[in-house]
Formats: C-alpha cells, structure tokens, sequence
C-alpha cells in the first residue's frame, strides 16, 4: 500500500466508514444496536479495507434525536454498552490498523445535561453557558409572537422555548430538548476542549463535528427575513458562519493539541460556500482538515425551499458542482466525498435507479465517481451493498423526529397527505437508518428492531454480497484499493469532461506523466460517448470496470455501466 508522508495529512489516502450504532448490529436482542455489535464486527470492516470508522453518538443521552442530544459527554449510554466497551472497540480498530473518529456535538447539549439543569436558576453562575434571552418588548412571556427573535428552528416551529422555571426563553436551534450552547463565554469553550482532550487521551484518533458552523452567533441575536408564506425566519445565514468562527476553531486546535497530535477533523457545515471551506480548510492554517458541505444534496430540492420541495435531479448540475468544489478547494483545501450518511437518504433510490434490472449497476457507478474524486471518500453503512430507500408507506412508519415534525407541519398547513408522504418516502432520514441486513432473515438482532428492515433486505444483505465476487461490496472494496494504490487517486489533478452531457459524467485525474480516465453512462439506457471530446485510450489500461466483463469498443456503454482507465 502506497501510503502518505509523515508531514502530510493522514487522511489523504484513508477511506472513512460511518457506523451508526443505533442500527448496524446488536448484540443483546433488545432490538437496538450497541458497541459490542459493532466490536463483533470489526473483521467485515476490515476486509472492506476501510481505514477510519466514524462512530455517530454513543454519549448518554435522553435519545430526543437519537444521541445527537448529549446529557454527559464522558459516559456512554446503557443502550449502547459501556466505557469498557468502548474502550474495547478502540483497541480492536487499533489492533487491525484502523482508528475512530467520534461524532463531537458541541453547538448544543441535551436539556437534561447539568450545565442546562443548573442554567435554569437566573442566579447560577451557569446561566450564561446558553442562550437566554426574556420575551420579546410589548409581549407577555410565553404569548405567541413573544420569542425573542422571529427564528425557526430546523426542525419546525419557534427556535425558542419559554421556560416557565426561569421566566426567560432560551434557544434551540433544533429540537427544544437540544438548547445551544453559547461559544461566547470562555468557560463553556474550556469545558469543551477539555472533553476533547480526555476523549484522545483515551485513544480517539479524532472528531466528526456537528453543525460546527452554528457555534459562532451573531451577537445580538436580531430577526431575520421572513420568506413569503412561511411564519418564521428560516434565514440560515442569521445563525451560519458566525464573526468568530475561526477563532474558535484555532482556539480548539491550539488547546487540544489537534495539529501536533495529527488528529482527524471534519466539521459538518451549513450553507457554506467554496470560498469559506477553502478558508477553513485550509493547509496553511490550523482549523479544519475537511468539511462536509451541502450543495450537491440540495440539488433535488426547489430553490430557496426546504429538503422536501422536491424536483428532479439534473445530471449536468450535480457534474459541475462537483467539479466546482474539486477546483475551488484545488490543492490548499480539502474535500470530503459523501452521498450518504444518517441524514441522508439512499443514493441509489436518489440519484440511481434502484430497480432490480439497475440497482447494482448504479450502485457501482454511483460509487466509482464518487471515491474517483479528489478528497477523502466516505461509506455509510449499507452503502456498501447497494442498499435503497425503505419503502415506508404511512406516517405511523417513521421514527425521526425531523420526518414526524415535517408531517404534522406540512398537512397542518393544507398539504395533501400523499404529497408529503411522497416527500418522506424520497428524503427522510429513517431511510438511512433502517437496520444493518446482515442475512437474509435479517442478522441484525435476534429480537425486534426499532425501525422495521428494509423490504429489500432479503435480496440486498451482507451474506449475499460476500458470497458473489460480482457484488456492490466487492466493487467498493477494489475502489478503495485503487485509492490505497495509486496516487494519482489522491492527489491527482482534476478536469471534468463533457459538463453538459446529460447522460455521460466524464473526467480525468493527472498527475505527473500518470492519468486516469473516468466515465460513466448515468443513465438506465445505453449511452454513446463523444469520442472526440476524451482522451485517447488507444494506449489505456482498464483497471476497474462497473460490469464483470466490459466490452473493448468504449463508444457505447451498457445502463450504468462505468469504467476506470489508466493512461501512462
């Protein structure tokens, strides 16, 4: 395996594997995932070759949001395991060459977390750690219209809640279980990093951080603009990339020691631009190692609405936002590559055609343009066996918290039952999330799930794909291969070819006196190439292929078919 230099950053030929524990496999029978599920599968992860596992919240929590609402940051909660255990499943990466990166949410804490607990009294010394504010001027506490901004929060409705106890309403940019915390005041700042460095100290090779960008606030918290038809402010820019965001971001490198340590850093960042994660990635700057961005998964959504606005995807759109984002961060920056994780639905059911005559061959190609990218790759679990959406068909089906508030909004306001129903089906969360298929019984756990498998699982599951060599799983294992293989691969030169081919998504990766080609038909019909406008491959060498056996002519390619060349 061609590895990296010491003086460069790790992660530049690592593939990162994102567990979410609640559903990838359960040990105890109580029908919820935990760490000695996932200890006991260590092996699989590591014959895909992946080399990080990024581990969603194992933290103590009221599960509001399902652990994405943290009442004690140093204990592990009961439904997951234990310390021990989580200590055991770091030794177990560790031993097998791989290292753990755990979800770090620190914009806001669970209301149940002491520090929100003792807040509540106006004379704790605590009160300043979150955001209390009293109602607005002219308005009785508690009255509609009395929050203290016209805010919405993500997940529906005002972004404050009155707090009877305290006279005060307090923020909360999601659920009103998850109050943020205020990065203004130095001693929560120091609270947070010092729980950083016992977790490293621990052994954890690094952080995922969530929301990152909300912690900075822009102070005085004032209205924003009001989009016509709705009742609140869903202006993310009032609540995004605040004036103190970089400073916070080097403080927290400079005090938990990231850079010196070479720890993994990956901030999940809303309505970011190019510009602004190229700033906060930079390499000649100590605050990021990457970000995740959102623009290449609103681009099924109408613009200026929510995630469930829905329209189709256009292919020559998703090309060159793509390759906007592979230029923009160029080589002083860096991308993260994703499709998929907990907050996303299945890529295939999204921007493939997961119909059984298609689903394989989308799901390779999906993923070889992926991973063929420059930047670090990540694999949600399931991703890595062609797994679709859910299929859930009524309301009473979803879990999350984010769909079920959608819901009642949406047909509250008059929207018809099946049109939101439709827009769940297509972009909720719960699509990700639907248990690991182990077997084809299942193989999760031996009792009953909290969210009911995918329907597909008999047919799309882990025994089956280990079993045939042609399988989704063994193509994401040989693209991550290629990735440990070749430089070129990572540092590779990128050039999109073909940017307003509606069917053929085409680009190159150089470096030095090496090219790889790639293109791919990303469609459900056959597709002719341009051949006029590709590289010459009269001199090429296929060294990946979507198909168990690709033609010699590249003039035509099969529904899905994608393949990789290697031009010296």
């Amino acid at each position: 395996m061609a590895l990296v230099s010491e003086t460069d950053p790790w992660w530049k030929s690592a593939v990162v594997y994102q567990i979410y524990p609640r559903s990838f496999a359960d040990s105890d029978g109580d029908g919820v995932g935990d760490l000695r599920g996932a200890i006991g599968k260590l092996d699989y992860l590591k014959g895909l070759g992946v080399d990080v596992v990024w581990l969603s919240p194992v933290y103590r929590s009221p599960m509001d949001d399902n652990g994405y609402d943290i009442a004690d940051y140093r204990d592990v909660d009961p439904l997951f395991g234990t310390l021990d255990d989580l200590d055991e499943l770091i030794a177990g990466l560790h031993a097998r060459g791989m290292k753990l990166v755990m979800d770090l949410v620190v914009n806001h804490t669970s209301d149940e977390h002491a520090w929100f607990q003792e807040s509540r009294d106006p004379s704790s010394v605590k009160r300043d750690w979150y955001f209390w504010r009293p109602a607005r001027e002219g308005f009785e506490p508690g009255a509609q219209g009395a929050e203290p901004t016209n805010w919405a929060s993500f997940f529906g409705g005002p972004a404050w809640t009155y707090d009877e106890a305290s006279g005060e309403y307090f923020l909360h940019l999601f659920s009103p279980k998850q109050p943020d915390l205020n990065w203004e005041n130095p001693e929560v700042r120091a609270a947070v990093y010092d729980m950083m460095r016992w977790w490293v100290d621990r052994g954890v090779d690094g952080f995922r951080m969530d929301v990152i960008n909300l912690i900075s606030k822009p102070i005085p918290l004032t209205d924003g603009a009001v989009a016509p038809g709705q009742p609140l402010s869903y202006d993310v820019s009032q609540v995004a990339n605040g004036p103190r965001m970089i400073e916070f971001l080097e403080e927290m490198n400079r005090e938990v020691g990231i850079g010196e340590r070479r720890l993994f850093t990956v901030g999940e960042m809303i309505a970011v631009d190019v510009d602004r994660a190229r700033e906060y990635t930079s390499q000649h700057h100590d605050r990021l190692g990457m970000v995740f961005t959102f623009e290449h998964v609103t681009l099924d959504q109408e613009p200026g609405g929510m995630k469930w606005d829905l329209k189709p995807l256009s292919l020559p759109d998703l090309k060159r936002t793509m390759a906007r984002w592979q230029k923009g961060l160029g080589t002083e920056g860096w991308n993260s590559l994703y499709f998929e994780n907990h907050d996303q639905p299945r890529v295939v059911s999204r921007y493939g055609d997961d119909s059984p005559e298609h689903r394989v061959a989308s799901a390779k190609t999906l993923a070889t343009v992926l991973h063929l990218h420059r930047g670090t790759p990540y694999v949600y679990e399931g991703q890595e066996l062609g797994m679709i959406n859910a299929g859930f068909t009524t309301a009473g089906d979803y879990r999350d918290i984010e769909s079920r508030n959608f819901y009642t909004i949406a047909t509250g306001q008059g929207v018809p039952a099946e049109r939101a129903l439709a827009a769940l089906a297509a972009k909720s969360r719960d699509n990700a999330r639907t248990p690991m298929p182990w077997t084809p019984e299942g193989g999760f756990t031996t009792g009953t799930p909290w969210l009911p498998y995918n329907a597909a699982a008999p047919e799309i599951n882990v025994e089956a794909e280990l079993a045939d060599e042609d399988s989704v799983y063994h193509h994401y294992r040989r693209l991550i291969a290629l990735r440990h293989e070749l430089e070129v691969v990572r540092e590779g030169r990128f050039e999109l070819l073909l940017p307003d081919d509606e069917r053929i998504w085409a680009f190159t990766r150089t470096l030095r006196d090496e090219q790889l080609m790639v293109i791919a038909n990303m469609t459900s019909q056959v597709a002719g190439v341009p051949m006029g406008s590709i590289p010459s491959l009269e001199r090429a060498e296929l060294v990946l292929t979507s198909l168990p056996a690709a033609a010699d002519d590249v003039q035509t390619l099969e529904p899905w078919e994608s393949r990789v060349y290697r031009i010296r």
